[in-house]
């Protein structure tokens, strides 16, 4: 495995209290060549200006979180759904990553149907996947933690979202690996194993789990080694699967949001080689 920074890509909301330009400042001077972005940031800062702020420093973009929220039952909601995400496909081509990242949605109010919902993912999926192929962007099914099913995510495991991306082609949807999300789950190496069999792993997340989790659960992600994750062996995995793509760091953590930034992408990078090489 690397032993150097080279693959280490910074999810841009691990260091959320930076600007685009002092992400890009930090990463130079850290020789870190990969970030993560997220779409409202880019927004605000101009997605052209992001664009050529990053080119000229010479920084590649390995994903864009995020598309998604399909689940939706009102017709015109879905169509604003639809709509967006084919805007994000377009902000994605604009900054020249391939990996859109899908966090699809959770239950609409009053619905107990997991099974409906999941199916409406894929009926936007079947729309928006030839669009995104033909912009050179892949979309990314991210299962989330099932804790997070009703509100956010009715894809809870690799095996919801590879039984989702299998009905497209592997250039059009995969999914995304996120330690954090799956970390528990025993039949994980295995659907790691299929995702690679099929060219479908588009994106590797690092984030610990650690407990007790905040009143705001969303912001309960860990600095690696502070948690449960055996980060090597899922690298390992994924590696074993034929991964040979960047390892984006995601990390949501109001602890590391207030401490100072540069202090912060030191200890990403440290852990990073400590734990994940």
């Amino acid at each position: 495995m690397s032993d150097d920074l080279t693959r280490l890509s910074l999810n841009q909301e691990t260091i959320k209290q930076w600007s685009l330009p002092e992400l890009t400042e930090g990463c130079v001077k850290a020789g870190i060549g990969k970030v993560g972005l997220w779409r409202a940031p880019v927004q605000e800062y101009g997605v052209e200006r992001t664009a050529s702020l990053l080119k000229d420093a010479g920084i590649s973009v390995t994903s864009l979180c995020r598309g998604g929220f399909f689940t939706a039952l009102d017709p015109a909601e879905r169509a604003r759904a639809l709509d967006d995400n084919r805007a994000a496909v377009d902000e994605a081509a604009a900054l020249s990553t391939d990996t859109l990242v899908l966090v699809s949605g959770g239950l609409p109010p009053g619905s107990r149907d997991l099974y409906g919902a999941r199916e409406r993912i894929a009926d936007a999926l079947a729309e928006l996947g030839p669009y995104a192929a033909e912009r050179g962007v892949r979309l990314a099914i991210e299962p989330l933690h099932p804790m997070f099913a009703s509100d956010r995510c009715v894809v809870s495991t690799l095996g919801q979202a590879l039984d989702i991306a299998e009905r497209f082609p592997a250039d059009q949807v995969g999914v995304v690996v996120d330690t954090y999300h799956i970390w528990w789950d025993d039949q994980a190496p295995a659907q790691i194993a299929r995702a690679g069999e099929g060219g479908r792993i588009h994106s590797f997340q690092l984030a610990d789990w650690i407990t007790p989790l905040p009143a705001g659960v969303l912001v309960g992600r860990g600095q690696l080694g502070d948690g449960s994750v055996d980060f090597r062996a899922w690298r390992r995995l994924v590696e074993a699967a034929g991964f040979e793509g960047p390892v984006e760091v995601e990390i949501f953590n109001e602890g590391l949001w207030a401490r100072d930034g540069a202090e912060v992408l030191a200890e990403v990078a440290a852990r990073y080689l400590e734990h994940a090489c």
